[in-house]
C-alpha cells in the first residue's frame, strides 16, 4: 500500500519538472501526507492545471463520505472491475505529486516496524497513478478526492512490502490524462512496478510515525 508520502520541493522546482503543466504560486513542503489530508492533484479535465484534492476517495454515489478513510489505495489488478473504482479508471483519472513515500518494513522478533523513505535516485519530483472523483454532499456543497493506485513491488520495494505504488513515466503521462472515457485494455499496460534502478530507500526516524509530525527531520536517514 501507499500510506504516507512527501512533497518536499518549492513551486518552481515543481514547474520545470512537469513543465507542461501550471501549479499553484505557493504551497508549503510537505515531509508527512496522510490520508484525508489535501494533496496536489493534476485531474483528466484537459486544463492540464493541478489543484489540492482530499486522499481518500468518496465516489459520487457514497451515502457516507466516511468511505474516504478505506479507499485510500485502490489495488491496480481489480480497478478495473471494483464498483468504487472501475468509473474513476474508465473516465477520472490523475497524477498525484509526490518527491517520495514511505514504506514499513517488519523485522523479525521486533514487535515495532521500520519505517523507510523511498525516493528517486535523482531526487526529482514523480507523479503516482491515481484516481479522481467529486462527491457532492445533502447540504450543496462538494468535495474532490482522491486514491493512489498500487501494484506489485519491484526487487527495492518487494524488501520492504508486498505492494508499491504505481509510478508513471513520464512519457505516458498524456496518455493517462486523456479526457476521453478509455478501455481497462487501452490503460492496464501502464499499471506496473516502476523500475528499481532508478530509485532508493533509506530508514528513517520512528517520528514519522505521527501524523502530526511534519517537518524535515523525517527523511534524514537513520542507522
Amino acid at each position: 500500500m501507499c500510506g504516507r508520502f512527501t512533497l518536499t520541493v518549492d513551486p518552481s522546482e515543481l514547474q520545470d519538472a512537469f513543465s507542461e503543466f501550471t501549479f499553484p504560486d505557493q504551497f508549503s513542503p510537505r515531509f508527512n501526507i496522510a490520508p484525508t489530508q489535501p494533496i496536489l492533484v493534476i485531474p483528466n479535465d484537459a486544463k492540464n492545471k493541478a489543484d489540492f484534492f482530499l486522499w481518500g476517495l468518496i465516489p459520487s454515489w457514497a451515502k457516507d463520505p466516511s468511505i474516504a478513510n478505506k479507499l485510500i489505495n485502490a489495488r491496480g489488478e481489480t480497478i478495473a472491475e471494483k464498483p468504487s473504482f472501475r468509473g474513476g479508471f474508465k473516465y477520472k483519472r490523475c497524477l498525484i505529486i509526490a518527491d517520495g513515500f514511505y514504506e514499513w518494513k517488519a523485522q523479525p522478533g521486533v514487535k515495532t516496524k521500520t519505517p523507510y523513505f523511498i525516493h528517486m535516485k535523482d531526487r526529482k519530483p514523480f507523479a503516482f497513478a491515481g484516481l479522481w472523483d467529486e462527491w457532492h454532499s445533502p447540504d450543496g456543497g462538494s468535495v474532490r478526492t482522491c486514491t493512489i493506485i498500487t501494484t506489485e513491488p519491484n526487487e527495492l520495494m518487494s524488501t520492504l512490502h508486498n505492494r508499491m505504488p504505481v509510478i508513471l513515466n513520464q512519457k505516458d503521462y498524456a496518455d493517462w490524462l486523456d479526457a476521453a472515457p478509455r478501455t481497462p485494455d487501452s490503460l492496464l499496460h501502464l499499471i506496473k512496478s516502476f523500475p528499481a534502478d532508478k530509485m532508493s530507500a533509506y530508514p528513517v526516524s520512528t517520528m514519522v510515525n505521527a501524523p502530526g509530525n511534519d517537518r524535515a527531520e523525517l527523511v534524514v536517514p537513520v542507522q
